[in-house]
This record gives C-alpha cells, structure tokens and sequence, in this order.
C-alpha cells in the first residue's frame, strides 16, 4: 500500500460489489497483514460480515468510501513502489507509464471542457497530481480492488483494465472538475491547489473553461510588457520604506505578498515576471480566481483607463495593489478616490496618483490622509501648495504625522515655514520622507564645501531637491565631475550659489553629453570649467533646444569663433529668437563692430541710445 502524504481516495463507482448487505464495520488490526495496522486506516469503511483475510486475492468488498490515511516515511508503509517512483524499475517503463498517466489527465482536462493545446500544456506541468493519480492506481492494483462500474455484479481483477483508463478513472472521482491540475500548472504547490480547488469546483461560475480563460486575461495585462520591471520593483521598495502608519488587512496582504517575491533571487524586480510572480499572486490572494472577469476584472481595467491610468501602467497598480481586483468600482472605489476631490484632484490627476501610489485606495490610507491634511493646515501652509505636494508625491500618505513633525521642525529651524514651507514641499515633497539625520548630513555636506547657512536656505529655497538627494549615488558625483572638469574647491560656494540646480542634473545623461558637445566644437576641458565658473548655468542648456543652434548661428550665420563664447558665456543664456537675432542684424546693417558682450549685455534702453540713436526715455 502508497503510505505517501496524500490521501487517495477509491472511487465507490469504481468500489460497487454484487449486492451484498452493507453494515458498518470497524476493522482490527489484524485484519491487515503487517505493514498495514489500524493507524494506516480510517475506521470508517463499509465492507461484507466478514472480513477477508487474504487481501492481495480479488476481494468481494463495496466501499462507499476507502481513504487511506497517508503517513510521512513511505518506505516504511509499501511493500513495492510504482513503477513511477521505483529507481530499480527500467527507464522506459517509467517514461512509458508517465506519458499515458499524461494523456489520460489530457483526455480527463479536455473532457471538462479545456480547449485541447491548454489541455495539453496543463498535463505537462502538473507532476505532483500526475504522481498522486499513478500512486492512488498502484494502491488500488496492490489490493486488486478494481470493479467495473458498468455491471456491479462484475468483479474483475487489476489487470482487467489498462493503465490509461485506470488514471483517468482516479482523476475522475477527484471531482475537482479539472481545476487542480490546472492550479498546480500555474506553480502551485500540491496542497495548496488542492484547499483552493475545493472551492472553485463548488461553483459553476468557476468551471475550468473559464477559469483557464480568466487567468489568461489577466496574465496578459500583468505580464505582456517585460520592459518595466525594475521600475515596478523600486516603486514597491518606496511604498514599504515610506509607509510608517497602521495598516488595514488589504495592505498588510500586499506587504505579505511583497515579502514572497523579495526572498526570491532578484527581489522584488520579480513582481512583473509571471514565471516567479503569478503563483505567489494567487496563493497571497485566492479569491482573485472567484473574482469574475466579465462584472468586475475587465471593467476594473476600462475604468482605470478612463481616469487617465495608460493600459501599459494598469498592470502596474494591480501588482503593486492586488486587492483592487476583488474592489467594487461603485462601491468601492469611486467613493474612496471622490475623497481627494478636496484638494482639487481630477480624473486624470487621479490616473497619475494611482499609477505613483496604489495603495491611495485602501482604507488605512485614506484615513491617513485627513490626518496630512490637517497636520500641513495646522503648519499653515497654502491648501494650493499642500495639495500639490499630495499630488505629486502621494507616497507622503502613508508616512505618520509624527514622523512628518521631524522634518518640518528641521526646516522651521533654517527658516523655512509657512509659505516657504510650502513652496519648498511643493517643489519637493519627498524631501518630508526624509530621516532628520539624513537631511542634516546633506546640510554638513554643504557646509564642508563653503557654504554658509544663509546661502544653504537659500538654496533650499530655491532647489529642494538636493537635500532628498543620496551624498554617495548623487552629490559626490556631481562634485567628481565639476572637480574634472577644473572647478577647484574655492570656486565651488559662487557656482552652488549661483545655479545648485547643477546638482540635480544627470551626471551621465546630461552634463556628460554637453560637456563632450563643447569639446567636439573644438573647447577644452579648462575652457569649459572657465567657463562654467563665470556663468554657472551653463551644462544645465539642452544641446538641441540651446546649445546646438545657438552656436550653429553664431558660426554659419554671424562668422564668428566659437572662442568668443569663452569669454562670454551668457550668451547662451539670451533668446535666439527674441534677442540675439533681431540685435545682430541691426548692427550688423549699421557696418558696427561688436563683442557678444556689447551685443547682449545692454538693456534695450541703452542698446538703443548707443547703437540706434535712438532716445529711450527711462521708464517711470
């Protein structure tokens, strides 16, 4: 007998004697012939006024129900293993068996209804329910308890039936219609598919046609784009890091969920790869199977479009957010995302928000919300400022007020309150999900370099975005590159003063490029660094809109040397259209002769009266 972990249990179609009296009957141990003893055997059978005693000859016994309860060790328990999992049986023999237990599941799978090419697939990858089908035949075939269902006066030994039926006859009294080979298909493991599918087989609405057809549907938007994973996993690492409230249950499953794919190789870069993601998707969230595709998943999809969400960025809130996919949009949603009309937020604004936070819906969040709102109120600052911040960086929603409290008394000491404090959380506001201590280092990073603390508030003021930002991964490189590039240590406070949005530009996707575009126009490096130390915003030009067609006209149209913006590099500051242009020609048809710097560097009062002749009265 199979003393494995799984139950099999005997077909009573199967099982059906000619008509003998049936009477409850508890068996005793010897009944059985060692290994087999009572511990190996539910009481509960249903068997002739007298027990056989030879049960390895054809046995005249109805069984209404026989489940053999399966113990951890079976080399203890079988006398002989299956051909299936015997190492001493031949290789063919084991493949021959495997590939009809194969197609007796195909023929059983497409008999419920599964299109043949899914059938087939499904039978390939489900080797634990396979090896459960092929064990529960070897365990009937050790008792020779197979009887025809067709004439219940018939017995008939295990012979009498070929391997192939035999397995399809076991997967048919399952009664899971199909749906547990496909559960354990889609990476679930044996037990887990099999507590899922007594559900699942319990409604026709879940019948495996279309159930196989729903996760199809939704492995399609979950996974058909796999360009974006490492942005899915960063957002999900930003939402746990940042979150430091109570959660309710919906987002407390998302975090559980979350920590599944973050033990695996690659962490949670996985979430958007069905091969690692899906399995764990459904045993995190069941119902997502009971959920219907018609009534709820596929108008999910088509309202989140509709407020703005792009198709290709649905599947990002579902992965981020499964619970939705269970979410009623009348009552569920609509009324949950109606909460942020208070701070002027609309369809589209709602689409972009969900996409950044999808956690915005659970209840926990919403909660939090009221809290922020009141806390930023409290601080005084403009709702128009407070509601962009929420806007732009929702994940500040899950962050408690008293964490806020930290860092909005660390700007109160710089000097940054009320509406400064807005100006600088609307510009910035992940710059509040900050540690103290973090944004203090960046203020001793600032100071280290020159900067007094008059210049570092200002600098707040005017580019937040630098105190949010990594020392290591940001602002040591950008100091390596000035430093290239010849800017010393006592010209560094004039530049950070005059343009510290230098700091936030891209090392390797903005300043690098320019730079080289300089130098392939025949500039030094120390040109460049001259350059950049009398006008610092410099290398924040984009080439195509400023750099590249200024110099074309100052080369190809005005005759002159690209040197002369060595001397004078503001003049990539000036309009081309509005300004360099309209000057040049007009000096240019008066024969005068001019620096860049007398051509731009003058008021249009004063360009006027010197080179017009024309008497510009001040203005009043």
């Amino acid at each position: 007998m199979n003393c494995s972990s799984n139950a099999v249990v005997a077909p009573p179609t199967l099982m059906a004697a000619a008509n003998i009296h049936r009477r409850h009957y508890s068996l005793s141990a010897s009944s059985f012939p060692p290994p087999y003893s009572r511990r190996f055997l539910n009481t509960h059978l249903f068997v002739s006024p007298k027990p056989p005693q030879h049960p390895t000859k054809t046995i005249s016994i109805s069984f209404s129900v026989l489940r053999i309860s399966l113990q951890n060790n079976r080399r203890n328990c079988r006398s002989s293993a299956s051909a299936f999992n015997n190492p001493d049986s031949k290789p063919e023999e084991n493949e021959k068996r495997l590939e009809e237990a194969r197609e007796a599941v195909r023929d059983y799978l497409e008999q419920a209804g599964a299109p043949g090419e899914d059938a087939a697939i499904i039978s390939v990858n489900c080797p634990n329910y396979l090896k459960m089908l092929i064990d529960g035949v070897d365990d009937l075939d050790d008792w020779n308890t197979w009887s025809a269902a067709a004439s219940p006066s018939q017995e008939i030994t295990a012979d009498a039936l070929d391997f192939r039926t035999k397995v399809y006859r076991m997967a048919e009294q399952k009664k899971d219609n199909g749906i547990l080979p496909f559960l354990e298909s889609l990476g679930l493991s044996l037990s887990s598919a099999n507590h899922l599918a007594r559900y699942l087989s319990s409604s026709k609405s879940n019948g495996l046609p279309l159930l196989v057809h729903k996760v199809k549907y939704v492995k399609e938007i979950l996974f058909s784009d796999s360009d974006e994973h490492e942005l899915i996993g960063k957002n999900a690492r930003r939402m746990m890091a940042h979150l430091s409230i109570s959660t309710d249950d919906d987002v407390q499953q998302t975090l559980a969920f979350f920590e599944k794919i973050q033990a695996r190789r690659g962490g949670l870069n996985l979430l958007a790869s069905e091969n690692t993601s899906f399995r764990h998707l459904i045993e995190s969230f069941p119902r997502l199977l009971l959920t219907p595709l018609q009534s709820r998943v596929k108008p999910l999809v088509q309202f989140l479009e509709d407020i703005g969400v792009p198709k290709r960025l649905v599947r990002n809130i579902l992965l981020l957010f499964p619970p939705i996919l269970s979410y009623d949009i009348d009552k569920d949603i609509k009324p949950r995302l109606r909460s942020f009309q208070k701070i002027g937020v609309k369809d589209n604004d709602l689409g972009k928000m969900l996409v950044k936070y999808p956690w915005l819906l659970s209840a926990s969040i919403l909660e939090n919300f009221e809290k922020v709102l009141d806390f930023l109120d409290e601080e005084k600052v403009p709702k128009i400022l407070s509601s962009r911040a929420i806007k732009n960086w929702p994940h500040i929603l899950g962050c408690s007020v008293s964490k806020l409290k930290l860092m909005v008394d660390q700007l109160s000491e710089m000097g940054i309150t009320n509406k400064k404090l807005g100006q600088v959380i609307a510009t910035s506001p992940q710059l509040l999900l900050r540690k103290p201590q973090e944004f203090l280092q960046v203020v001793s990073f600032f100071k280290n370099l020159g900067l007094d603390e008059e210049s570092i508030a200002r600098t707040m003021s005017r580019c937040p975005e630098i105190f949010a930002a990594s020392i290591d991964n940001t602002l040591e490189k950008k100091l390596t590159f000035l430093s290239d590039i010849g800017i010393s240590k006592t010209h560094l406070p004039r530049v950070i003063r005059k343009y510290p949005e230098l700091f936030v530009c891209d090392v390797d996707k903005a300043l690098l490029p320019r730079m080289r575009y300089l130098v392939k126009l025949g500039l030094s490096r120390n040109d460049i660094g001259f350059m950049v130390r009398r006008f610092s915003p410099l290398l924040g030009y984009s080439i195509e809109e400023v750099l590249r067609p200024k110099t074309e006209f100052l080369v190809k149209t005005m005759g002159r040397s690209v040197r002369e913006v060595v001397e004078y590099p503001r003049y990539f500051s000036y309009s081309l259209e509005k300004k360099i242009k309209p000057r040049y020609w007009a000096l240019k048809g008066r024969n005068v002769e001019f620096t860049l710097k007398e051509m731009l560097g003058k008021n249009d009062e004063e360009f006027a009266s010197d080179y017009l002749d024309i008497l510009v009265p001040p203005s009043s």
